[in-house]
């Protein structure tokens, strides 16, 4: 019996999978993946008309936090506003370099098992599009800071894949969505997480892995984030555009690094000026009418 119905089995017994709804958004939680006896779950939002047979599109979306911290709950808000507007979305969860006690680096968890789980998470979504009623060339990802660069490896990073992961899937997603997003991964925080493996700290990094024939991408970024600064991101975009991809970055004076900050709404991420900007770009794409 495949994965995703021993999952809606037990959907059906356990009250923390029961669905809720709320102004006819449903919500749904799945384990799309278990590693070392670990489950990783992900949040699906959806309207209630989804059912109606039309595929819709689907966006993946993936938290921020240094891959160390943060929760799939920071994006609910923007799955539920998005599945308002006629997609499926979902936040997913990943593995996070944090051990029980909360100690940073977890030794056997960096980054480039991040990596693994999001283009996992790709995989599972379009291997399940049918049973999401989910167009599968209209999966989108998503993410905010070290969650950008995991929306960036889906399409980036082939070479870094789960073991178990079925290759023939693809997890290039159809566009990306990015927040303030790390887009280099040659860094003092990120080769503390790696340890003795630092050495793999270019291959989780969208910088220095980037090539043509990129899906479209839109990047907002603050002018004064000093944890991502906006040269590092000018130089990536730089380099992305003499390849001929099609990138839109849209640069936010005065913000930082949490574009939202002081507004709630969406976890400090972001704000609704910033999400409308968002439809925008996915109007002009095909994703949703204008």
């Amino acid at each position: 019996m495949k994965p995703f119905v021993i999952l809606f089995l037990a959907m059906m017994v356990h009250p923390a999978w029961v669905a809720g709804q709320e102004s006819e958004i449903l919500h749904e939680q799945l384990v799309y993946k278990t590693i070392d006896g670990e489950p990783l779950g992900v949040d699906i939002f959806y309207s209630a008309e989804r059912d109606g047979g039309t595929a819709r599109p689907a966006i993946a979306f993936f938290h921020g936090g240094g891959w160390a911290y943060g929760s799939p709950s920071e994006f609910h808000a923007a799955c539920r506003r998005y599945a308002g507007k006629g997609f499926v979305t979902l936040s997913f969860q990943y593995r996070l370099s944090i051990d029980r006690e909360g100690n940073v680096p977890h030794p056997a968890i960096t980054p480039v098992e991040s990596v693994k789980d999001a283009r996992s998470a790709l995989r599972w979504v379009r291997e399940n599009a049918n049973r999401l009623h989910i167009d599968p060339e209209k999966i989108l990802a998503a993410g905010q800071s070290a969650g950008g660069q995991l929306a960036l490896s889906t399409v980036l990073l082939d070479a870094v894949n789960e073991s178990t992961d079925d290759l023939e899937i693809s997890t290039e997603p159809a566009a990306i969505l990015l927040y303030s997003s790390n887009v280099n991964t040659m860094e003092a925080w990120v080769d503390r997480l790696l340890g003795d493996r630092r050495e793999e700290i270019w291959s989780i990094s969208p910088h220095h892995n980037l090539k043509p024939g990129l899906p479209p991408i839109i990047e907002f970024h603050g002018e004064e984030d000093c944890m991502v600064p906006i040269w590092i991101v000018r130089h990536f975009m730089e380099k992305a555009w003499q390849m001929g991809n099609d990138i839109e970055f849209v640069t936010l004076e005065g913000r930082s690094h949490y574009l939202g900050e002081g507004d709630e709404t969406y976890s400090t991420y972001f704000d609704e000026g910033i999400m409308e900007r968002t439809d925008m770009f996915l109007s002009k794409h095909g994703f949703m009418d204008p």
